[in-house]
């Protein structure tokens, strides 16, 4: 193995596992056992408006099935409306409901505190320096 081969399995290493911790933390302080994928999917909403099932599988890199079993849930939890498309029949459009606002917010509101805290630790300087590398490595995996 190359110094260059130890040095990305490294990399990923980190990545894989600073995921797995992130993700159990803010699972942990998600409002009314929220979801990850619930709390993404309604903070896509929020920001960017409606929405189709399709587009939203895109943006997360999910299948439209995933997709599919996520919006349902939310739509159970009244936190999305789900509408025919009216150009096309064949489509469906996803938008956040009042109730869905209010739980994303609330989500929000939970991880700010562990949100501020790694940030505090680790220091504006060397999260922006961090974030260029980040999304340069997210860029070339999505390709």
């Amino acid at each position: 193995m190359s110094e260059g081969s130890g040095l990305a399995i490294s990399l990923f290493s980190e990545l894989l596992v600073a995921d797995q911790l992130l993700r159990a933390r803010l699972t942990k302080v998600l409002p009314n056992k929220m979801e990850i994928s619930h709390f993404s999917v309604l903070n896509q909403l929020a920001r960017g408006g409606e929405k189709s099932p399709a587009q939203l599988a895109r943006a997360f890199h999910v299948t439209r099935g995933a997709m599919t079993n996520t919006l349902s849930k939310l739509e159970i939890a009244g936190y999305v409306h789900i509408r025919p498309d009216w150009d096309d029949a064949r489509r469906k459009m996803v938008s956040i409901s009042p109730a869905g606002r209010s739980a994303r917010d609330a989500a929000l509101a939970a991880i700010t505190p562990l949100i501020d805290e790694v940030m505090g630790d680790l220091g504006e300087e060397k999260v922006r320096a961090a974030i260029p590398v980040l999304r340069e490595l997210r860029s070339k995996l999505e390709a």
